[in-house]
Parts: structure tokens; sequence; C-alpha cells
């Protein structure tokens, strides 16, 4: 839990319609436990022993299909060192290697420009903007980035 409140802090949110109250940080953290099956995995990222980030995969509905969708989130004093970058190519070989899903889809705010430069770093590319209603209320103008994820030969 100390984790989700450090990347529940304003300046971590600002991309995510603000920061949750504490009751909706607990369900979100048992959302995170449960979600430990092949269609959903939470990872907390570390970093010497530091809690440095979490970084995540779950199926969703996209355009009519069953997709693979990724987020991360890393906190400040470890942003810009390749933290989130590192994690995301073990998660997308984990989703490669399983086999279950074609590709998979990131999607941030056209705002937040780190985390679209991560999509382009890691081979995503991008299909257009959408508009979205997360958290709940609150609507956002989010990049829609594909990574292909052939199997293995």
């Amino acid at each position: 839990m100390p984790l989700m409140v450090r990347l529940n802090w304003p300046d971590m949110t600002e991309h995510l319609g603000g920061p949750e109250t504490d009751e909706q940080l607990t369900v979100r953290l048992e959302r995170y436990v449960r979600a430990q099956a092949d269609d959903a995995r939470m990872f907390k990222v570390t970093v010497d022993g530091a809690s440095a980030g979490s970084v995540g995969i779950w199926e969703r509905e996209w355009n009519g299909a069953t997709v693979l969708e990724t987020g991360w989130s890393v906190v400040p004093e470890f942003q810009g060192k390749g933290v989130a970058s590192s994690a995301m190519r073990l998660v997308i070989e984990m989703a490669r290697s399983s086999g279950r899903h074609p590709e998979m889809h990131a999607f941030p705010s056209v705002d937040n420009a780190a985390s679209n430069a991560i999509c382009r770093k890691l081979g995503f590319e991008l299909q257009g903007e959408h508009e979205f209603e997360y958290p709940k209320g609150h609507w956002m103008t989010c990049n829609d980035w594909r990574l292909s994820l052939p199997p293995y030969t």
C-alpha cells in the first residue's frame, strides 16, 4: 500500500484524472492482488530494493475484440532512468511468450510526453487518438499505441 499511496500523489496522477480516495486505492489494491492470472497481472517495480513503480497487463474490450492492454507508473526519483522501459521489456516478453494475444495496446494521455516516448522507444505503433472516460466521470484524450506480439520462431 505505501507504493500505491505514492503513485497516487497529484504529480503522479495528473494524466490520469487526479488522485483517488483512500477507499478507491484500497479497492484497486485488492483488484491488483486478484489480478494474477493469464488475463491480468500487476507487478511492483523495484530498483536496488527500493520501490520504483508498477507495471501491468490486463485484457480489455477494444474495437470489438479482446486485446491486451498495458500501463506503468514510476515514482519521480526513478523517472528518466530507463526504469519503465526496462520493466516494460520484461512484460512484453512475458506476453509474447504466452502466445495468448497477437498484440498489446497502451493508451497514454496525449499530454503525457514521457509515456508516449516510452511507447515509441519500445516499438509500439501509433494508431490514433481516442476519447476515454477514466476515471469514471473524467474524459481524456489518449493515444492508442499498438505493439505486435508475434510468437517466437
